[in-house]
Formats: C-alpha cells, sequence, structure tokens
C-alpha cells in the first residue's frame, strides 16, 4: 500500500501543475500510439478518447495523434510498429505487452510510455520500476494475485463450483501465460477447487475448451488478460453462456457485453495517467527516470441478466461491493 500511495502522491503532483504552464503546450508536437483493437469498435474509440481527454487536460489541445490499429493481428502489429517508429514522434504510447514488445524492438531512442505491460521488468523493458533507465516507462495493470482474486470473486457468487479453468494463450500472455498459474493454482488448493490451465491458440481451441466446460456444470472459467482474450471477448462471452459456464473477466468490456462479472484496472482512468508521462517527457523529462507506476483503481462489475440466465443468484452483499451493476 505504501508502494501505491507514493505513485499516488507522484501522480497527483503532476496533475496540481499551476495551469499556466500546462498551457505552453506546443501543438505541433506528434504523439504516436499503438493499438490492439479495430478502429471502428467502441473499446477503440473510448481508449483514444481516454488518451485525447488525458493530454488536453494538461493542455495539449491541438496535439497530432498517429494511431494504429493492430485489430489482434500480430504481423500487422509488428508491420505497425516499425512504420510508427519511422516517423520520429516525439513520444510512443503502446497499449499491452503486444503492442510495446515490437516497438521496444524498432526503438531505443524515442521515448515509449505503455500501460499494460504487466511484468515489465522480467521483459527486460525495464531495468527496475523505480528507475526504468532506458527510453520506456508507464503503467502496468495487472499483478499474478489477481488471480486469486477473480478465482475468489468467482466461488463466491457460484459456490457450487468444484473446477474452474485460466484460459490463456501462451503465444500472447505475459511470460508465455505463467504470469498468473502459480497464484491462481494456490487460491485453487485453498478453495478446494481443481485448477485447469487451459492453453488456447485460436478461436477454434477457445470453443473446444468451453464446450469441454460446460459438459460439467460445476466447472468456471477466468478469462485472464491480453490481446488475444480482448480480441476474442466478444465470442468467448457467446460461448460462455451457450454452454452455461460462469465466467469472469479481467476487462470490463465483456460484463458489459453479456458475461457474468469483470474484475479489474479501470484502463480509461489509466490510459488518462499514462497521458501525465506523455505530457512530462514532452515538457523535456526523460522516460528513465519516471518510474512505472501500479495501478490504483479497480472495478468490480456485475452483469444480473447474465447471472439470471446462468440460473445463479448474486448475494446481496456482493452486489453491494460492486462499483457497477448491469440490470
Amino acid at each position: 500500500m505504501r508502494r501505491r500511495e507514493f505513485f499516488k502522491l507522484l501522480f497527483g503532483g503532476a496533475a496540481s501543475w499551476p495551469l499556466a504552464a500546462r498551457a505552453q503546450a506546443n501543438s505541433e508536437r506528434r504523439v504516436a500510439a499503438l493499438w490492439p483493437f479495430n478502429e471502428e469498435e467502441a473499446e477503440a474509440k473510448t481508449l483514444l478518447a481516454a488518451l485525447q481527454q488525458g493530454l488536453r487536460e494538461f493542455g495539449w489541445v491541438n496535439v497530432r495523434i498517429e494511431s494504429r490499429w493492430g485489430g489482434g493481428n500480430l504481423e500487422r502489429t509488428r508491420a505497425y510498429a516499425a512504420e510508427l517508429v519511422q516517423l520520429s514522434p516525439d513520444v510512443i504510447f503502446a497499449y499491452f505487452n503486444a503492442q510495446l514488445a515490437p516497438l521496444s524492438r524498432e526503438t531505443s531512442k524515442i521515448p515509449i510510455v505503455f500501460v499494460g505491460a504487466s511484468d515489465p521488468v522480467g521483459a527486460g523493458y525495464v531495468a527496475s520500476l523505480p528507475h526504468p533507465g532506458g527510453n520506456i516507462t508507464g503503467f502496468t495493470l495487472y499483478e499474478p494475485s489477481l488471480a486469486g482474486k477473480w478465482l475468489g470473486v468467482l466461488k463466491e457468487v457460484a459456490p457450487r463450483l468444484t473446477r474452474v479453468a485460466l484460459l490463456i494463450n501462451p503465444e500472447t500472455a505475459v511470460l508465455g501465460g505463467t504470469f498468473y498459474s502459480k497464484a491462481f493454482e494456490a487460491a485453487a488448493a485453498s478453495l478446494g477447487i481443481e485448477p485447469i490451465v487451459a492453453k488456447v491458440y485460436s478461436s477454434a481451441d477457445i470453443e473446444n475448451t468451453i464446450e469441454a466446460l460446460g459438459k460439467q456444470p460445476v466447472s468456471g472459467l477466468i478469462v485472464a488478460p491480453d490481446t488475444f482474450s480482448e480480441i476474442n471477448g466478444t465470442s468467448i462471452v457467446s460461448l460462455a453462456a451457450q454452454h452455461h459456464v460462469p465466467a469472469v473477466y479481467a476487462i470490463s468490456l465483456f460484463a458489459r457485453a453479456g458475461g457474468l462479472m469483470s474484475y479489474g484496472p479501470n484502463t480509461p482512468y489509466a490510459i488518462r495517467q499514462a497521458a501525465s508521462y506523455v505530457d512530462r517527457i514532452l515538457r523535456g523529462e526523460k522516460a528513465a527516470d519516471l518510474p512505472v507506476q501500479a495501478p490504483v483503481k479497480f472495478d468490480l462489475i456485475v452483469n444480473l441478466k447474465a447471472a439470471k440466465m446462468l440460473g445463479l443468484v448474486i448475494p446481496e452483499s456482493f452486489l453491494l461491493r460492486a462499483d457497477e451493476v448491469i440490470e
């Protein structure tokens, strides 16, 4: 908690800079951004708007943002990473590890601010969280301990569960999908649940996995966050409903799209935080000197319509803890 309080104070100090100083922003500066979505998706528009709003709050009213949309295609994402670096922007914004990885290979000079790289030290992006030391810094979204939280809330709303699968794609998930597995297995042991690490590489794998879970009515699902699960989230939500599998998601979008519930960082808020680092770099500070920050705002979202379809009655005490309840 002390670490997070320090980061809150650090960010709060940036937000309290005098308005006159923030109004000095030069509109000719350029920011590049690499995203995992397709441009027309609602989530794409929401998160781009969060970045634009964050920059406006720091006085960058007319700053030019060059966005590229990988759409979950790794080859396209790598090509866009090279293209953005060739544009020589002042700062690059990267969303999630799948976008940061190719950008980090393309440049060691242009400052990069990320949101969502879960283990930046282990992945070699930064030397340490307090002192990144290179051209990369930013904001993590997920920690391994969240796997225990996901399992806990799932068991709380579906107490009959005896086996739960953690859905991951080792090709896109942080640390090859092992980032959450130890905490997941430890939490499962404490709750008397059989843990299953379900490795999926395609939409067909997702369908087969959820269908198999549905054939055993006491099975549940945790959808770990990464670009693959985000791109396939709508399909996962649909399949979980079709096969009556209670599922918890790390990304709020899918609770709002019909999933049972989600628990995770508020991503628009995190992106607005990242805008503070883009602002500071544009004003002359170095990425090497800006500490990597942990998330500070988490949301629990419950979808009562999905719960009813699954035959679940959510305890009133649980609903009172929720940040959002979808009727």
